[in-house]
């Protein structure tokens, strides 16, 4: 997938209408700066989906290592924890 292509805030605003179908439709993703800095993108459902199950799968990597690297002393009881607050 080429670079994504970057708008300014006002572009953005002026023409959001077309940036959304070129987001959904035409497999572009669009960066949104302010002040020349990079503050938002517009991608499609399936890159955000594609995110976001990269993002779980890291969890859950970390989940696992924790959980083999750990003994039951490293673990503090809910019942504990909640009976300091």
């Amino acid at each position: 997938m080429p670079k994504p292509q970057t708008i300014t805030v006002l572009d953005a605003r002026r023409n959001l209408a077309d940036l959304l179908n070129r987001a959904a439709y035409g497999d572009s993703r669009i960066c949104i700066s302010r002040h020349g800095k990079p503050v938002a993108a517009l991608v499609s459902i399936e890159d955000l989906e594609m995110l976001e199950a990269l993002e779980d799968r890291a969890d859950i990597e970390i989940i696992e290592r924790i959980e083999r690297e750990s003994t039951p002393s490293d673990f503090v009881r809910w019942e504990d924890v909640r009976g300091k607050l």
